[in-house]
């Protein structure tokens, strides 16, 4: 028999504001010990060194975790020109150096190239898999390697501020799978000076934004304790990117088992959507003829 996980049945959302110096994983471990919930993940990966909004799930949140890792996200980061280095941030070793520097209205300028539908090369030093294994694993190593480009849909990039002839402070919108790190890498390249990541922070992402971000310090006075779940929102936040329905008691039960059911919506046949029963979420799953057959089921108390 299996290992029974310890901990709380307990699901919804806590948005952290990730400080500089932890991985992702350890937030994650930090938030799932302070409430003794018995699963938890995020919703998207940031750097140690990054900060900013990091979507924690706890419980049967978790299952909704694809639809806000896959949502638009917005990132501020400065760029430091005249340097290039094997990680594209300020953690790795030189490994190209350039005097030139350039003008805004070339910033301005060179950015154009990074938006819309573009092809991005992931950084050395990234949790792409290559042959089974990560890139960064072999990068450690001293291997270098070939990472094929892949699409990225670029909404919006900015200039946003100047604070010296070295530094760019940049705004994007983006969808999934991007690296602010290679957009840094290749605008200097693009301006022929060099480039990469000296500061980043995720501003938003889907439904999520810092305005409502608690940091560590917040919640560690409240672990272990009943009051800590004021921290936690709701698990249908997560959910407001698709299209709603709801069902009735008989529906819901059917759910539960995995059945189709009744539902009640605006959605055309096909549509993906998530279905409710008295304000909670049942499950995810296709529209048709009146019916959701779905396709992840949410047991929530």
């Amino acid at each position: 028999m299996g290992r029974t996980r310890k901990g709380r049945d307990i699901s919804g959302w806590v948005i952290v504001d990730k400080p500089a110096g932890l991985t992702s994983t350890a937030v994650v471990n930090k938030i799932r010990w302070a409430f003794d919930a018995k699963k938890a993940g995020h919703a998207g990966t940031l750097d140690p060194e990054a900060t900013g909004l990091l979507a924690v799930a706890l419980g049967e949140a978790t299952k909704t975790i694809p639809y806000i890792t896959d949502a638009t996200k917005a990132y501020e980061f400065t760029v430091n020109f005249g340097a290039a280095t094997n990680t594209d941030d300020a953690e790795g070793e030189v490994i190209k150096t350039s005097d030139l520097r350039p003008d805004d209205a070339q910033i301005v300028e060179a950015l154009q190239e990074f938006l819309g539908e573009i092809m991005q090369v992931p950084p050395q030093f990234s949790a792409v898999k290559i042959d089974g294994q990560r890139a960064y694993k072999l990068a450690r190593a001293g291997e270098e390697m070939q990472i094929a480009a892949r699409p990225l849909w670029v909404e919006e990039l900015l200039l946003s501020d100047r604070p010296s002839a070295d530094q760019a402070v940049l705004e994007m919108t983006c969808g999934k799978g991007g690296y602010v790190r290679s957009i840094a890498r290749d605008l200097g390249e693009v301006l022929g000076c060099y480039g990469h990541v000296a500061q980043l922070r995720r501003l938003w992402s889907g439904p999520f934004d810092l305005e409502h971000a608690v940091s560590l310090e917040q919640i560690e006075p409240f672990a272990k304790t009943s009051e800590i779940d004021q921290f936690l929102r709701p698990l249908e936040e997560g959910l407001t990117d698709l299209l709603q329905g709801t069902t009735n008691a008989e529906g819901a039960a059917k759910l539960r088992n995995g059945n189709p059911a009744i539902c009640f919506t605006a959605a055309e046949y096909g549509d993906e959507i998530w279905v409710s029963h008295e304000g909670k979420a049942q499950a995810i799953g296709r529209y048709k003829s009146g019916e959701i057959h779905p396709t992840r089921v949410i047991l929530q108390e």
